[in-house]
């Protein structure tokens, strides 16, 4: 082996270990500095209307900003705290004071196929003898209860990091300028000089396209679904919204909620004009994602719809919520690069030719 390419090896050994090494020391904040730029590269166009608007600087609309929107946050995490925590303490004294009594079942129940027997016999115990069937089923429900709190506190937690990465963000937008030149250099670097400013302002465009078109998409469809909910009286009404919300950003059919919600407001209050009405309105609203996705989600890329949807529904099976993210970004760049190697391929006159010998 020639001295030449030992010292090749051995540097690029020592950049191995060093790249590793950072990569180590970095990961714990991989997930909380991924979202810090997510949110950053999202706002960003609201801290230049605030500081445009206001006359300050980048540090002081960032700071209104963060502000604005963890309180925002905490206000319905407040009224959703007060309501589980007085919903656990009625449930708490309805126990002690044994007022919980269960109906006995229908004996049409027992001829319900496949489960009737077995639902008949549960039911009938629960109504007669609520404390023993609870004894008997101890271990699961200390299971399901301990599984319920873990991930509640998983929630919190998540939220946590949420709040912390808004702070992050904010800290980053205070340098957006400066740091929207790095990602150019950086691009520039990776893909090229005559590459770097498109694939920058690619990345940025379709990570606000997927925060419009999932996140804005599922907000509004939690306000259409809410007021149906509302206006229907529909018990927890708030918290089935909610869960509308998260089954928006997941990229799961609202009608997971809609549609059991609609059965309960049949069975329970019948079938009148109203309720009619507004179970039309509710299913038609968990439905208008089908038609908002295609006009915001891929608006203002320069990709095609598809690819941005594509992107951000394996992102999510594949990263998670932050995988919404970074999905549709890195199949519009492999897109964008793809359809640039194949139109700078090589015509005939830069094909060298062999002269006849």
């Amino acid at each position: 082996m020639s001295r030449g390419l030992l010292d090749v090896l051995i540097r690029a050994g020592l950049v191995a270990v060093l790249v590793i090494s950072c990569f180590e020391v970095f990961s714990p904040f991989l997930n909380l500095m991924t979202w810090s730029v997510v949110l950053a590269i999202t706002l960003y166009p609201l801290l230049r209307r605030i500081k445009s608007a206001l006359g300050t600087s980048d540090g002081r609309a960032a700071t209104l900003i963060v502000l604005i929107a963890i309180i925002i946050l905490m206000v319905p995490i407040y009224l959703l705290g007060n309501s589980i925590t007085d919903s656990v303490e009625h449930a708490l004294a309805v126990v002690k004071g044994g007022e919980v009594r269960v109906p006995p079942p229908a004996e049409s129940v027992a001829s319900w196929p496949i489960v009737g027997k077995s639902l008949y016999g549960y039911w009938m115990q629960a109504s007669t003898d609520l404390t023993g069937l609870a004894q008997k089923f101890a271990p699961q429900i200390k299971e399901f209860s301990l599984a319920a709190f873990g991930k509640l506190a998983g929630a919190g937690m998540g939220l946590l990091m949420f709040i912390a990465a808004l702070i992050v963000g904010g800290i980053v937008m205070a340098f957006g300028e400066s740091g929207q030149q790095s990602a150019v250099r950086i691009a520039a670097r990776v893909f090229g000089p005559g590459r770097g400013e498109n694939i920058t302002l690619l990345c940025t465009a379709t990570i606000r396209a997927v925060a419009q078109g999932v996140i804005g998409i599922a907000f509004i469809q939690m306000l259409l679904i809410g007021v149906g909910f509302v206006l229907m009286g529909i018990p927890g009404a708030g918290l089935l919204s909610l869960a509308v919300l998260l089954l928006g950003i997941m990229q799961l059919p609202a009608t997971l909620i809609t549609v059991p919600v609609i059965a309960f407001v049949f069975i329970t209050q019948g079938a009148s004009v109203a309720t009619v009405l507004l179970s039309i309105y509710v299913f038609v609203a968990g439905l208008a994602d089908n038609v908002l996705k295609p006009l915001l989600l891929g608006r203002g890329v320069d990709v095609p719809m598809p690819v941005v949807l594509i992107g951000a529904l394996g992102g999510m099976v594949t990263g998670g919520i932050i995988g919404l993210f970074i999905g549709p970004v890195l199949l519009a760049v492999g897109y964008q690069l793809f359809w640039q190697w194949v139109d700078d391929q090589p015509t005939f006159d830069d094909v060298p030719t062999q002269k006849p010998s």
